[in-house]
């Protein structure tokens, strides 16, 4: 299901070796690294070769989540409790098996008290201290800009085709291009001759710091967290806000210029509340507002977009906070992950939640795809929570988010015809799974969506059409 018919690029978890904290292996232990060898509780090396290589031959490529800020916490003690076995010692940060050596952290350099970020109006204690107690990597040193970077042209050779750079807000912008002018082209044998890897760099910029994303821009795209904050609280019409001001959604609502944003609804970190965002993000447990939140996502231009897939884990709240926001993916008793199983109607069982499989995201990420490169077009709105636009002369849709039904006529921008929606449904054999829009010579068509639908949007694009 990731052919690229649908999806182009694929963002994989760490794949190099982390410590083992206990023997419930929490999520966040694969962002606590031991060394740069590929195996995690996901596979081994040969496992990681195969994945690269099939992916890329149906044109899916993939991109690694990159732990090069730090190493493990402080806290993780000494022996071989690793992914791989490799024998560490995070008292006297000693990593053998990288290796790097008490030299080849920036504990000199930081200027906290307690050695952890304390003040994040303090740009060097931000980018030359611990965050949350992990060993910080002195990546001023040519010696460890040379082992990440034998690490990710390793990781080329193999065929990925870019990096997400985990917390390059803790990393001077110098630092991180350092490394990457280091990095090979990526392997001819699935592109072309002298493609650089994609860059992006999780930076987190939520305003009222003085990091901002815009000191990456000259690395790669950076991650804008405003999105997917700034869309629930409208999604959610919390603080008067409403769907007809997403109007000039984008650049117009201070975000970074679209051709540097990589945007999403939600991460692993913060659809568990950490990270960046807060409790207006939309989630997969907020199925029905959270599609809507996924499809205006993908039919807008702004950006470059990456749609979410989780797994389920058994929320448990005290206080207000999920207490068991730790658990890892689905697992046996023995500790070992559960396979992705499908179902029947090709959603994903054993608790992998795969959003990407879901109708209504998967048909959307199709409209994307057809209306690329189209201008934002044909904007309307009721002056509440009913809007629509289109994209130039090969897609148009339609949201009723508010609490009566809808039911207008819109000037959509398409080809007379009849339509099928990719919401309800899809085309299927020259007919309609779902509802149909008619499409006159004039380009209008009649929208009745009520507010008590499933899912209260509809799409429709001229490869929908009968």
């Amino acid at each position: 299901m990731l052919t690229n018919i649908f999806f182009s690029h694929h963002c994989i978890s760490p794949s190099n070796e982390n410590v083992i904290s206990d023997r419930w292996q929490p999520w966040w232990e694969g962002y606590q690294p031991i060394s740069y060898k590929l195996c995690t509780r996901s596979g081994n090396e040969t496992e990681f070769r195969d994945l690269v290589t099939r992916c890329n031959n149906v044109g899916v490529y993939i991109y690694v989540d990159a732990i090069i800020n730090h190493m493990c916490g402080t806290t993780a003690g000494a022996g071989n409790h690793s992914t791989c076995g490799s024998y560490f010692n995070a008292k006297t940060e000693n990593f053998p098996a990288v290796p790097y050596s008490v030299w080849d952290f920036n504990d000199g350099k930081c200027k906290s008290r307690s050695g952890d970020i304390e003040d994040y109006h303090d740009i060097p204690q931000v980018r030359d201290c611990r965050l949350s107690g992990l060993l910080d990597l002195a990546l001023e040193k040519d010696y460890v800009r040379s082992k990440v970077a034998e690490y990710m042209n390793h990781l080329i050779d193999i065929g990925v085709a870019g990096f997400r750079i985990d917390a390059a807000k803790h990393m001077w912008p110098g630092d991180i291009k350092a490394f990457l002018d280091k990095l090979k082209d990526l392997n001819t044998q699935w592109f072309s001759a002298g493609t650089k890897p994609f860059i992006y760099q999780e930076v987190i910029d939520l305003g009222g710091e003085p990091i901002t994303g815009s000191q990456y821009f000259g690395n790669g795209r950076v991650t804008e967290f405003k999105y997917g904050a700034k869309l629930g609280t409208v999604i959610r019409k919390w603080n008067g806000e409403k769907m007809a001001y997403l109007k000039n959604w984008g650049e117009g609502w201070g975000f970074v210029p679209s051709d540097r944003a990589l945007v999403f609804v939600d991460n692993h970190d913060n659809q568990r509340g950490h990270g960046a965002g807060g409790a207006s993000i939309l989630t997969f447990w907020d199925a029905r507002l959270y599609k809507m939140a996924v499809g205006f996502m993908l039919a807008h231009p702004y950006g470059f977009t990456r749609v979410m897939s989780s797994f389920r884990w058994p929320r448990y709240f005290v206080d207000g906070q999920d207490v068991n926001d730790w658990v890892g993916p689905p697992s046996n008793s023995d500790g070992s992950t559960k396979p992705v199983t499908i179902n029947a109607d090709t959603t994903c069982g054993n608790d992998w939640v795969c959003e990407h499989r879901w109708r209504q995201i998967r048909n959307m990420v199709i409209f994307r795809n057809v209306v690329d490169g189209q201008p934002f077009s044909n904007w309307w709105d009721n002056g509440s929570n009913q809007v629509a636009f289109g994209r130039g002369n090969k897609g148009f849709i339609v949201f009723n988010n508010d609490d009566w039904a809808m039911d207008v006529n819109l000037q959509t921008g398409l080809p007379a015809g009849t339509y099928c929606d990719v919401i309800s449904g899809e085309k299927e054999d020259n007919r309609c799974t779902g509802s149909q829009v008619y499409v006159s010579g004039d380009g209008m068509a009649n929208f009745q969506i009520s507010n008590h639908a499933e899912d209260p949007f509809m799409a429709i694009h001229v490869n929908a059409k009968l």
